[in-house]
């Protein structure tokens, strides 16, 4: 089927560029993108992923974070992240 479709979006200039820049390493082009992302629509007959606000928890750790008082932890490999969550 031919394009034959248009749609005009506004949108800041940052998230174009690098969204433009992501999707052009992966071969594709902005117009693919929201094409593909339309037929996500349609496959998933809704958004193709969860649309949700934080609850308390989350949002007050977004908040802390934001603050600068979150804890700065790194580990070795995934084995290490998965043996401090037991």
């Amino acid at each position: 089927m031919s394009k034959t479709e248009q749609i005009r979006i506004r949108i800041e200039p940052e998230i174009k560029q690098e969204a433009g820049q992501i999707l052009a390493a992966l071969g594709l082009s902005l117009s693919d993108a929201v094409s593909l992302y339309m037929r996500q629509i349609i496959t998933q007959r809704g958004l193709p992923f969860d649309v949700r606000l934080p609850n308390a928890e989350t949002r007050a750790a977004m908040d802390a974070l934001d603050r600068g008082e979150g804890i700065e932890t790194s580990f070795e490999d995934l084995n290490a992240f998965v043996d401090s969550l037991k």
